[in-house]
C-alpha cells in the first residue's frame, strides 16, 4: 500500500544549552577572519574565481547581532519540528533552526542517511555566533555558516508539483536583504527528498549572493564527486589546486586519511552531472544531486589530528561517531559570492536520497571506475533527465500561496516589503509578524523621526542598508538617531562621518557607554590604543552607574563591554584598570569559560603566572570559542613548556601555537 505524502508538526526531546541573550553591542568588525586566502596564491587562480573571491567580501555581519550567549550546560529540551513523510523516507525539520533537516531515514532499509547529532549544543561557528553541527543546513549570506543557523524561519504548507503538499521555509536574509525559500517535498513512493530554492533580489541594484548546501554524514565514509582536481584550503588560508583522490601520499576522499581540518572544493566539469555521495563499506549512504545552477561541490573534514578530533567532541558527546560535510554551492569555492541582477532571482532543483554501490568498485583503487559505479547507480535511481523536469514542474508553483502556517520567522521581511512595497508572490510577510525590534524602525518609516527609548536600557539593532541611512540621515539630530546613523556609516565604510556621527550623540545623549564603545572601536581601528582604552574604561564606569538590574540584558551588556574593555586595556598594559573592570563584573558572569580564560590572561599580566596555571588546572570551557581561534593554545604555552592538555587542544592548522 502506497502510504500518502503527510506534513506534520511533532516535538523533539534532546539534550540542548540554553542560546542565550544575543550580544547588546554591535558587530563593527567581522567575526569570522578564517576564511580570507592568502594573497599570494590569488593570481594564480582562474579569473572569475578570482574576480568572485574579491566581489562585495563581508565588512560585519551588522545588521544581525552576535549570538554568545549560550552556555554548555545541556538539558533535556522539547524542540519543535515538522516532519515530512512518505512511505518511502522521512525528514525531520527544525523551522526554529533555520530551517535545519536534522534526519531523514530511508524507511525500507531502517538507515539514517544523516549525521544525526545526539544534542544540540551551540558552538561559535556561524558568521554571528550560535551555530550546531549536523543535518542539511541552508547557507545563505556570505562565506560561512549563515546568521539564521539558531533562528525561527517562516514555514507553511504549500500545494506541490503533481498533487499533495510540500513545506515552504521562507526568510529574510539581513547580511544581503534578499527573501528566499526553500521547499521540500516527497513525491508518493520517491526515494528522494526534493528541494526547490529560489533566492530573490527585489532591489533596483545587484547584489552578491552566497548559497552552500550543508550536510553532515558519518565521517567513516569514501565520498565521490565527479572530478579529478579540488582546490584546498585549510585553516593557514592558502587555496591551491591539488589532484583526486590521492593528495601528499594519501586518498584524501576517506576524512580520516587527513590529519587537520581541511575543504575540498571539487573542480566538476562543464557538462558533468552535479553530485556528491558518502558511501560507507558497505558502498551504502547518501548522494546528493541537482540541477547545474548548483555548480559547486565540496567536501569538508575534520581529521585524525587531536585538534579536528577535540572539535568533534566538543560539538556533540564524547563517544559518539564523528562526522564530515558533503556541499553543494552556486560557486566553485566558499571564498566566492556571485553577482544577482537587479529584480531577478536564482533557482535550482536538488535532490537527496540513498544510494546503493558495489562496495569493492566505489571503494575500488581506480577513481574512474569508482565514479563510473557511483553514476550509473544514481542514474538507475534518480535519472539526470527526472532532476530536470522536477525542476520545470515545481517553478509554476514556486509563486504558490501558502497555506497553514507551521512556524513564523522574524518580522524584518515584514518591514522590508513596507518600507518598499515588493511584490513577493509565494512568500509573505506579513504585518502581524511585526515586533518590538521593528517597532522603532517602522515608526521612523511613517513619521521620519526615530523615537526615543521609553526606557533606559541598551540600544535596540541598527538597520545598515543604504535606505535606512538615508532616513537617519534626514531625521531630527536626536541622540539614539545619530547613534544609529553612526552605526550605519561605519557599515558603510565612510568611517570619518561615523565617528562625527557619534561625537554629536555625545553631547546630549543620556547614555553614553554606548557612544563611548563604537568610538573606541574606531580608535582602535585607527590604531590609537591608549585613547582606545580610555574611551572604553569611561564606558565601563558610565554601564555600571546606568545599569537597573541584573536581568538578562544588563548582564549581557556588562558582560561583553566588559571583556572588551578587559581587553583594551591590557593590550596598553593598564593592568590594574583592567583588574578593576574584573573586579566590577557579576560573580556568575566571572564564572564563565570565557571570563576564566580572561582571569588567567589577566593573571599573566599581573606576573601571576603560576595562579594563571592553576586556572588551566581547575578547568574551564571557553563555550564560545572561535572556529579557528588559538588563543587557549597561545596563553598555555606562556605558562608551560608541555604540550597543550587534550581538553585545550583545539588548534585546525599545522604550525599553531
Amino acid at each position: 500500500m502506497v502510504i500518502v505524502t503527510t506534513i506534520r508538526r511533532d516535538v523533539l526531546t534532546l539534550p540542548a544549552a540554553e542560546l542565550g541573550p544575543s550580544n547588546p553591542l554591535p558587530p563593527l568588525r567581522p567575526l569570522d577572519e578564517t576564511h580570507r586566502i592568502d594573497e599570494r596564491d590569488r593570481s594564480d587562480l582562474p579569473r572569475d574565481m578570482a574576480r568572485q573571491i574579491g566581489y562585495e567580501p563581508l565588512r560585519s555581519v551588522l545588521p544581525e547581532r552576535l549570538r554568545d550567549g549560550y552556555d554548555r550546560e545541556r538539558t533535556p529540551r522539547e524542540i519543535d519540528t515538522i516532519v515530512i513523510e512518505n512511505d518511502r523516507l522521512r525528514a525531520t525539520v527544525l523551522p526554529g533552526y533555520g530551517g535545519r533537516v536534522v534526519s531523514l531515514v530511508h524507511k525500507p532499509s531502517r538507515r539514517e542517511l544523516l549525521y544525526r547529532n545526539p544534542v544540540l549544543q551551540p558552538a561559535c561557528f556561524a558568521l554571528n555566533g550560535a551555530w550546531f553541527s549536523g543535518g542539511i543546513e541552508w547557507n545563505i549570506g556570505a562565506t560561512g555558516h549563515t546568521t539564521l543557523s539558531c533562528s525561527p524561519v517562516h514555514a507553511a504548507r504549500v500545494p506541490a508539483p503533481g498533487g499533495g503538499e510540500m513545506l515552504r521555509l521562507w526568510e529574510w536574509e539581513r547580511l544581503r536583504d534578499l527573501p528566499f525559500q526553500v521547499d521540500l517535498w516527497l513525491p508518493d513512493g520517491s526515494d528522494f527528498l526534493y528541494v526547490g530554492v529560489r533566492v530573490r533580489n527585489p532591489h533596483e541594484k545587484p547584489a552578491p549572493v552566497y548559497w552552500w548546501s550543508n550536510t553532515a554524514v558519518p565521517e567513516e565514509s569514501r565520498v565521490l564527486a565527479p572530478a579529478e582536481e579540488a582546490w584546498h584550503f585549510g585553516y593557514e588560508r592558502r587555496l591551491r589546486r591539488v589532484p583526486v583522490p590521492e593528495h601528499e601520499g594519501a586518498d584524501r576522499t576517506y576524512p580520516p586519511r587527513s590529519t587537520f581540518p581541511a575543504d575540498y572544493f571539487y573542480e566538476v566539469p562543464d557538462g558533468r552531472r552535479r553530485w556528491i555521495a558518502a558511501l560507507d563499506a558497505t558502498g551504502d549512504g547518501l548522494v546528493q544531486t541537482s540541477t547545474d545552477v548548483l555548480r559547486g561541490r565540496k567536501l569538508f573534514v575534520w581529521g585524525s589530528g587531536p585538534g579536528g578530533r577535540r572539535w568533534q567532541e566538543w560539538l556533540t558527546e564524547p563517544g559518539t561517531g564523528g562526522y564530515c560535510e558533503i556541499q553543494a554551492g552556486l560557486a566553485r569555492t566558499q571564498l566566492e559570492h556571485v553577482r544577482l541582477d537587479a529584480e531577478s532571482d536564482v533557482s535550482w532543483l536538488e535532490a537527496y536520497g540513498p544510494l546503493a554501490a558495489d562496495a569493492e568498485a566505489v571503494h575500488g583503487a581506480d577513481w574512474g571506475g569508482a565514479l563510473a559505479e557511483a553514476e550509473r547507480r544514481l542514474e538507475g535511481a534518480l535519472p539526470r533527465g527526472d532532476v530536470d523536469a522536477a525542476y520545470d514542474a515545481w517553478l509554476p508553483h514556486a509563486d504558490a500561496e501558502p497555506g497553514e502556517v507551521l512556524a513564523v520567522g522574524s518580522g524584518w521581511g515584514a518591514l522590508e516589503v513596507l518600507r518598499a512595497a515588493h511584490k513577493l508572490p509565494g512568500t509573505p510577510f506579513d504585518e502581524s509578524t511585526l515586533g518590538d525590534a521593528q517597532a522603532p524602525w517602522l515608526e521612523l518609516l511613517r513619521s521620519g523621526a526615530f523615537p526615543e527609548p521609553r526606557r533606559v536600557g541598551p540600544p535596540g539593532e541598527t538597520l545598515v542598508a543604504p535606505h535606512w541611512r538615508d532616513m537617519l540621515e534626514t531625521a531630527p539630530a536626536v541622540p539614539i538617531a545619530e547613534y544609529h546613523l553612526g552605526v550605519a556609516q561605519w557599515h558603510a565604510g565612510d568611517l570619518a562621518q561615523a565617528v562625527r556621527s557619534w561625537e554629536r550623540a555625545l553631547e546630549l545623549a543620556p547614555s553614553l557607554w554606548p557612544l563611548l564603545r563604537c568610538l573606541a572601536v574606531a580608535d582602535q581601528e585607527a590604531d590609537n590604543r591608549e585613547r582606545a582604552a580610555d574611551r572604553y574604561a569611561e564606558a565601563f564606569d558610565d554601564l555600571c552607574r546606568e545599569r537597573r538590574d541584573d536581568g538578562e540584558v544588563w548582564t549581557a551588556a556588562t558582560a561583553a563591554l566588559g571583556r572588551e574593555a578587559i581587553g583594551a586595556l591590557l593590550a596598553v598594559r593598564r593592568v590594574v584598570e583592567a583588574r578593576a573592570v574584573w573586579e566590577r563584573l557579576r560573580p556568575a558572569t566571572r564564572a564563565r569559560g570565557r571570563f576564566r580564560l580572561i582571569e588567567a590572561q589577566l593573571l599573566v599580566a599581573e606576573g601571576e603566572v603560576g595562579a594563571a596555571r592553576a586556572v588551566f588546572d581547575e578547568g574551564f570551557e571557553v563555550a564560545d570559542l572561535r572556529e579557528g581561534a588559538e588563543v587557549v593554545s597561545e596563553l598555555w604555552a606562556r605558562l608551560s613548556d608541555e604540550a597543550v592538555p587534550g581538553r585545550y587542544e583545539f588548534r585546525m592548522r599545522p604550525g599553531g601555537v
